[in-house]
């Protein structure tokens, strides 16, 4: 009988020479922990839909960044809940609004941390929707103009990247014009250039109160069957200013992540999105999968694919886990 002279599994036959021979890893400075902001103090509110994710007052998600410092874990991204709603979402740009309040609070208290701030109407309307609503339909330019304004409010409370998640046309340009012209030019963006119309948002719309009131999003966020056309929005974003290109989801979409990473030389995010993580932590506690390593293969499966970084809700617990 012949024997083989090549032998893969000889180098995974222990855990120190497969630690030596690893291709990919996730480290601490590849996560970014979601952030949700509710008016109050003291709040610390479990959501329902994600176990282990909790709704913060300014003055708890200060702890919270405290946590994420000494975890090693670089940055948070910021989403706000306001007391109320209306139709232009009119808080979204408020300078005392929830977000800006956060962010101050936060610079303020951990002023290595890198804040970024999602910026995007659906929390702050009451019909739920992303922009601007007229006649039953999100219109794009009037929606732009107040993202652009929401993002300058973001810049002017010292957030140290705003990221733009609605998915109308041309907002990157006009949030770099409108940043440049205030003289925010060393602020970042982060673009959701490749955002679908996905089932995985579930869970976060409870958290955020963002459910559409009427209809859905399909109109703006991308149709999931579309990967060329995720890659010319990529394109889009990058030659109207954004310094880092997202696709969100990220574990339905690996290989657009992997074509983005050979199409472009520019750092990658991927947002491991609530549905995402939800559907790991509710079949962990039924004992039907092993939650930390199913959430360890998950991140390390989208970091294989090519993202730089990784916003995750799992990033906590993740980092407990990663050797420093």
């Amino acid at each position: 009988m012949s024997y083989p002279r090549t032998r893969l599994r000889r180098l995974r036959r222990s855990e120190t020479l497969r630690r030596m021979v690893r291709e990919t890893t996730v480290s601490r400075n590849d996560l970014v922990l979601p952030l949700f902001l509710v008016e109050g103090s003291g709040v610390r509110e479990p959501v329902a839909s994600m176990p282990g994710v909790f709704r913060h007052s300014v003055d708890s998600a200060v702890t919270e960044a405290k946590r994420v410092v000494d975890a090693g874990v670089p940055a948070v991204i910021l989403f706000g809940i306001p007391a109320e709603k209306d139709a232009r979402g009119s808080g979204a740009d408020d300078a005392s609004g929830i977000v800006q309040r956060g962010v101050e609070a936060l610079k303020s208290a951990e002023p290595d941390l890198c804040v970024m701030t999602d910026v995007c109407l659906c929390e702050y309307t009451d019909h739920g929707h992303c922009g601007i609503v007229e006649a039953g339909h999100v219109v794009n330019d009037a929606s732009v103009e107040r993202l652009a304004a929401t993002a300058l409010s973001h810049a002017r409370a010292g957030a140290d990247i705003v990221a733009p998640s609605d998915m109308m046309d041309g907002r990157v340009g006009a949030i770099r014009s409108e940043l440049d012209t205030a003289g925010f030019e060393d602020v970042a963006i982060l673009a959701y250039a490749a955002k679908f119309a996905s089932a995985y948002y579930g869970p976060f719309r409870d958290a955020a109160e963002s459910a559409p009131a009427f209809g859905d999003r399909r109109s703006y966020q991308m149709d999931p069957p579309n990967g060329r056309e995720a890659l010319r929005e990529m394109r889009a974003d990058l030659e109207e200013g954004a310094d880092v290109l997202m696709v969100k989801p990220a574990l339905p979409y690996l290989d657009l992540l992997a074509s983005a990473r050979r199409e472009f030389d520019v750092p990658l995010a991927a947002y491991h999105v609530s549905g995402e993580y939800a559907m790991i932590q509710a079949a962990a506690e039924r004992g039907w999968l092993d939650g930390a390593r199913a959430m360890d293969e998950a991140l390390v499966a989208i970091k294989r694919a090519g993202a730089d970084f990784i916003l995750t809700y799992a990033a906590l617990a993740a980092a407990a886990r990663i050797a420093p």
